[in-house]
């Protein structure tokens, strides 16, 4: 029974284990370093990231905003209710 476990437990982590080494990107023959004064990163996407950033900033400050006023008028509202309770006495 152990000896069976075992086995199977070996041949199930070379099947997991070989795809991933199959995947491997092969090595790189020598280092060679970025010329001065070229571009080494090209990042087209900059604006898009910049627009999401702002897009999600403003809609939690519009949030905040929203919730702030929501919560002066139920203070408000709590307000007038206890100077109702007040005079009904």
């Amino acid at each position: 029974m152990i000896r069976t476990r075992a086995v199977f437990t070996l041949i199930a982590s070379l099947l997991l284990t070989l795809p991933a080494a199959a995947f491997q990107p092969p090595a790189a023959g020598e280092y060679v370093p970025a010329q001065p004064g070229t571009a080494t990163e090209n990042l087209p996407a900059a604006p898009f990231l910049a627009a999401a950033y702002a897009f999600v900033w403003i809609a939690a400050m519009v949030y905040l905003w929203s919730v702030w006023r929501r919560l002066n008028k139920v203070e408000a509202d709590m307000h007038a209710l206890e100077r109702k309770s007040r005079t009904a006495r």
